[in-house]
């Protein structure tokens, strides 16, 4: 989710619920040691519900990036245990750490030492050939004896070594079976399914047999799916429309624009929202033909709003 889980594109996914947890590009831990620590966890109030994700193996720098994500006002602090491209394999972190639950205890246990927030954990059902429910659930009891009381599983296996981030997250076959067993048991762990959901339809499906649902590129692919997250999830006011979400968005790119964002990160979020109507892949040709342009300002977005057949009444809004 490198790129899309920004500081826009969270605040453009919080406009669909005040009640989902989103969750911040995972941050190696090592750019919080050595760089600009207050860039990398900077977040506005708005975004909260927040939760961090770090990727990382030493469990000690990892204690001291627990305590500053604890300062900076997340809600959860989530160990990357699941990400299986090759940069970040050789930097010894994400998904090869599934082979050391070892390690992994010790990264989760230390975390915990430096923070009273929840320390989760995100994998995968397996990795290469270490792939049976055995291996799965070894890893999580391994993990769970550290203090990790949540953990979120891509339901796919993550091969190490032949296939691309992109082809990890379609090839390997889906396996939900695992994650939903991991539940009935480990009924006292908080267990989050993760992996190809596409719909609000599947995610009420799950969260019958698991504790929560977590969706991640197809909110950005096809963001309208989250229209009604919060009257059928939590139980929440009537549904939004896309209209409502793209006036409280075009308002926040307005400011930001003024504080000297390019419009061209500030649009990013959009490109999906309307997918499946006339005119969506006009709006977003316009946006990238014109949104990375030097000084593009806000009428670049209304420009590619008169694209789509009876795109939302934008009432003029002050910056």
């Amino acid at each position: 989710m490198m790129d899309w889980t920004t500081r826009h594109g969270r605040f453009f996914l919080r406009q669909f619920s005040p009640r989902i947890l989103l969750y911040t590009e995972m941050i190696a831990i090592g750019a919080l040691i050595h760089g600009d620590r207050g860039r990398f966890l900077a977040h506005h109030r708005d975004e909260r519900p927040l939760a961090v994700q770090l990727g990382g193996s030493d469990p000690r720098d990892l204690g001291h990036c627990a305590a500053w994500c604890d300062a900076a006002g997340f809600r959860e602090i989530n160990l990357n245990v699941g990400c299986p491209s090759e940069k970040v394999r050789s930097g010894r972190f994400g998904a090869c750490l599934m082979a050391e639950p070892r390690r992994v205890a010790d990264c989760v246990r230390a975390m915990a030492a430096n923070t009273d927030l929840p320390v989760t954990v995100k994998s995968r059902i397996g990795i290469d050939h270490c792939d049976d429910y055995d291996f799965l659930k070894a890893f999580v009891d391994t993990v769970a004896a550290a203090g990790c009381r949540t953990f979120i599983v891509h339901a796919r296996k993550a091969w190490l070594h032949g296939l691309s981030p992109r082809q990890n997250r379609e090839i390997p076959p889906l396996r939900y079976a695992y994650v939903h067993r991991l539940k009935r048991e480990f009924p006292e762990l908080e267990i989050v399914v993760n992996g190809g959901i596409r719909d609000l339809d599947s995610a009420l499906d799950h969260l019958q047999r698991v504790d929560g649902v977590m969706i991640g590129r197809e909110a950005f692919q096809n963001p309208a799916m989250l229209l009604r997250a919060d009257e059928l999830v939590f139980g929440g006011p009537r549904a939004l429309t896309r209209g409502d979400v793209l006036r409280a968005y075009r308002r926040y790119a307005t400011r930001r624009l003024a504080e000297g964002v390019p419009l061209r990160r500030l649009v990013l979020p959009l490109l999906g929202l309307f997918r499946g109507l006339p005119g969506a892949r006009a709006f977003r040709r316009h946006l990238a033909e014109h949104g990375h342009r030097p000084g593009a300002s806000i009428e670049v977005l209304d420009e590619a709003l008169r694209n789509v057949d009876e795109p939302p009444a934008l009432a003029p809004v002050a910056p």
